[in-house]
């Protein structure tokens, strides 16, 4: 009796309690969504994705043909896309992209090739209507500042701080008129404030255009500002502190890294002819395939092969100059062509009478042969008169701001 009595007054209890608290409340379901894996404008997740590289020799067609797309479907994709895309300019070691269905055979659907890390074209063939599409990247830029002390060269000088070597071709062609890369000197110094390029604000995407650069040189101070003097063309050129043109109608030499192996000479013995033979060209010589480039701009009267010249390219550059490019491996560039200043016209080889990789550059000035290092050469177009004030007061904070970098001892 007393056991029921109590059993009683406890299930009264815990009924009681069970009425005045708060019911627990159910768990609640939250949906998860995952985010797509979005990649040059498709959904990732939909396809089968063959990363790769182009491997030497090998084609757009045996690309496709090996991700099952038939020789016809392969030649129609070709000839719809070749106004955006020539499938013949594929580049060994550059990454493309295959996007494949999803089915037991695999089919191409895309086919993505990167020209570099910023530029990729899209080649998409998964419809009836074939589509072709160059996309460049988003891209950030960050100023950045360098400087250093020549011990050997430019490119050591700023490898030694991380930067990249594009950096040193960039202000080689800069001073290319002012200052003889091949000949610094221990403790010439130089600062550049430059544009680092990064994709998705953190892979590095290379260098942009040099924005103010100083160099010293055998004791003698060289400003460079970037500067759009002509407001029309929106052309980009480098001036000094006083607004004067630091390029000139014609470049110091024909190659961008070479020695001069032979200089103009009129009583030269040619060890190649056995005898005194006049030298009329400025030998320089390079490796077998370096670029060879236009020294001012100019139409191409000449390109073949002749006798002792090898493959040669000859330009007028107006109805004073001429020059002529000898021994060239290979000429890229034909009669009646304009090339502009610095275009790369061949390669240096050893074709014609020459017993070593070379270039001999000629130069002709009224229709005679003379030595272009002798040659008072005249400056590009001057700046006009009206903008040096607007110059100087722009380029007065930039050049401050290279003034502040110090060098480090």
């Amino acid at each position: 009796m007393r056991f029921s009595f109590l059993f009683l007054m406890f299930l009264f209890l815990y009924i009681s309690c069970a009425d005045d608290g708060e019911k627990p409340k159910e768990p609640e379901l939250v949906e998860v969504i995952s985010k797509p894996n979005i990649k040059f404008g498709y959904n990732l997740d939909n396809y089968i994705v063959i990363n790769d590289t182009i491997n030497l020799d090998e084609t757009f067609g045996e690309i496709l043909d090996r991700h099952h797309i038939w020789y016809s479907k392969i030649l129609e994709i070709s000839k719809e896309i070749k106004s955006v895309f020539d499938v013949r300019r594929l580049r060994t070691g550059k990454p493309y992209t295959i996007l494949a269905k999803k089915d037991s055979i695999g089919t191409a659907q895309v086919f993505i090739y990167e020209k570099n890390l910023i530029d990729y074209t899209v080649v998409d063939f998964k419809d009836s209507i074939i589509t072709a599409k160059k996309v460049k990247k988003k891209v950030t830029i960050v100023l950045k500042k360098g400087h250093g002390i020549i011990t050997s060269s430019l490119s050591e000088a700023l490898s030694k701080q991380g930067a990249n070597a594009v950096l040193a071709n960039n202000m080689a062609d800069i001073y290319a008129w002012t200052i003889d890369f091949f000949r610094l000197q221990k403790n010439d110094k130089f600062k550049v404030i430059y544009e680092q390029k990064f994709i998705d604000d953190t892979i590095p995407a290379g260098i942009g255009k040099i924005k103010a650069a100083y160099f010293e040189h055998a004791g003698k101070e060289f400003y460079a500002f970037n500067y759009i003097a002509d407001s029309i063309m929106q052309i980009e050129e480098y001036y000094d502190d006083n607004a004067n043109h630091l390029r000139r109608a014609f470049l110091k030499a024909p190659l961008k890294f070479s020695r001069i192996s032979s200089r103009y000479n009129l009583k030269r013995k040619i060890a190649y002819y056995g005898r005194v033979r006049p030298h009329k060209g400025t030998d320089f010589a390079a490796p077998v395939g370096s670029p060879i480039m236009s020294t001012a701009n100019g139409r191409v009267i000449e390109s073949r092969y002749k006798g002792g010249n090898g493959n040669y390219v000859k330009i007028r550059h107006n109805s004073t100059y001429s020059t002529q490019y000898l021994h060239m491996k290979k000429r890229k560039v034909k009669v009646g062509e304009y090339v502009k200043q610095g275009q790369v016209i061949g390669t240096v080889g050893m074709t014609g009478n020459t017993s070593g990789p070379h270039v001999c550059y000629r130069f002709w000035k009224n229709g005679v042969q003379v030595d272009p290092l002798k040659q008072k050469l005249p400056a590009a177009e001057p700046m006009k008169k009206t903008i040096i004030p607007h110059y100087l007061e722009f380029v007065q904070l930039v050049k401050q701001e290279l003034d502040d970098i110090k060098f480090e001892n």
